[in-house]
């Protein structure tokens, strides 16, 4: 790049993951004409396979120094290893970000319990399951039902609800089997800081039980900015009937107001305990309506980049334009309230069962459906020919078919518009 065709206005800004779809949402944020989007690292190089995490910083540390000109952000939307590369990078180039140490008591969901239960009530019972004893059992405390999961893995890969002793030696054993994926690189970047003993006696690849929790689940966003919290936005996450998998995401929250208030709360306490500063962050929720109550679920050290159009459709801001502003060392102020909607929801249109992909809806179908429904957005999942059981970052019942952006002015035409899209979208498949 020639550096003096650059005005002094243009920030460069270095996107670590950047695909198509977020590269769309990031230049119709406000000022972006005068932001140039950098990619740093592919989605398949950082999520996909084995995840060689010394090699993908030497790769992106190579990239940011062969760069002619200034480097004014290094941002990202994902989860590990991005979100702690981030951290690692803006430290190395002295740019405005998290500390390592904030990102990965989030991302070690042992550690996180560990933060959160020194300042809220509101947590499951909770423990390591010992993956080296011939016969692991659950820890004392948590008794069945409960979820096992590694105290590391991307979205709900890996994660299982046990009832009972057969359930749970099963979930071992594939915890046991893929664990290592994620684990060992994730064992490398906890390598280079100083943790307590507990967190360092268990490791990367170590497997966590909690409580079963009940209720509706919903999550807060909010930022850190020089020390400062806010929570700007709360939606919520519906399942599938009688299924532990996500049918959407809805923005705004449906809950009731003390229910929301009462997320914030926590959220708030929570991020000031584990020091997380400079950056954006997403809490996840079970709560129960009738009473307000909410318990934590799980902190992402990131926004989240499936909520972006939802913001974009109601707020008229994509979530993205705070990650980025902090990425500046800006502070992002207050969010308009300005869309063109009042609701908005992230649909997941999935699979109960395993198959080859002989058909996908074409672009021209896809096209044709947006055109005739306003508010629509659809991205589809597999390709034809592949196996739904291959698909990356499945969670551990289901398949991605489809991704159904809805944008309504009530949560009744919200669910209208996306059985229209469904009932249209054509996907055909070999059993077996």
């Amino acid at each position: 790049m020639n550096t003096s065709s650059r005005s002094p206005e243009e920030k460069n800004i270095f996107v670590i993951g950047l695909d198509d779809a977020n590269e769309d949402v990031l230049r119709r944020i406000p000022g972006a004409a005068r932001y140039r989007f950098h990619p740093l690292l592919s989605p398949e190089e950082l999520q996909h396979g084995e995840i060689p995490i010394v090699g993908l910083m030497d790769k992106a540390v190579s990239h940011l120094d062969a760069f002619v000109g200034p480097i004014d952000a290094i941002v990202s939307y994902w989860d590990f290893p991005s979100s702690t590369m981030v951290a690692m990078l803006c430290e190395k180039y002295g740019l405005p970000g998290v500390s390592l140490e904030a990102v990965l008591k989030c991302e070690h969901k042992y550690w996180s319990r560990l933060e959160q239960a020194k300042v809220i009530d509101e947590v499951p019972s909770f423990g390591i399951v010992d993956l080296d004893r011939e016969d692991p059992r659950p820890p004392d405390g948590v008794g069945y039902p409960m979820w096992l999961k590694p105290v590391k893995s991307f979205s709900s890969e890996l994660a299982f609800h046990v009832a009972d002793e057969d359930g749970f030696d099963k979930a071992v054993a594939e915890i046991r089997a893929g664990v290592d994926r994620v684990g060992k690189p994730f064992d490398r970047v906890l390598g280079t800081i100083e943790l307590p003993a507990e967190v360092a006696d268990i490791g990367g690849s170590a497997c966590l039980a909690e409580g079963e929790l009940s209720g509706v689940q919903a999550a807060t966003e909010g930022y850190v900015y020089k020390g400062q919290v806010t929570v700007y936005g709360a939606l919520d996450s519906v399942n599938y009937p009688d299924s532990t998998c996500f049918l959407r995401h809805q923005y705004p929250s449906q809950l009731p107001e003390d229910a929301v208030e009462r997320m914030k709360e926590i959220s708030v306490r929570v991020m000031e305990q584990i020091g997380f500063d400079n950056a954006t962050f997403s809490v996840e929720f079970f709560c129960h309506p009738e009473s307000g109550q909410a318990c934590l679920l799980e902190i992402n050290p990131r926004h989240s980049q499936s909520h972006a159009e939802l913001f974009e459709y109601v707020d008229g801001v994509a979530n993205h334009q705070i990650m980025v502003q902090l990425g500046l060392g800006q502070d992002p102020g207050a969010r308009r309230n300005r869309g063109d909607y009042r609701i908005a929801g992230k649909w997941y249109h999935r699979r109960f069962r395993d198959g080859l992909v002989t058909r996908v809806p074409t672009r021209g179908e896809i096209a044709e459906l947006e055109a005739e429904i306003p508010g629509v957005r659809i991205e589809v999942v597999p390709e034809k020919g592949a196996r739904l059981s291959e698909l990356p970052a499945q969670d551990s019942y289901s398949y991605e078919l489809a991704h159904v952006f809805v944008a309504a002015q009530t949560q009744r035409e919200m669910e209208s518009k996306y059985r229209k899209c469904t009932e249209a979208l054509r996907f055909d498949f070999e059993e077996g």
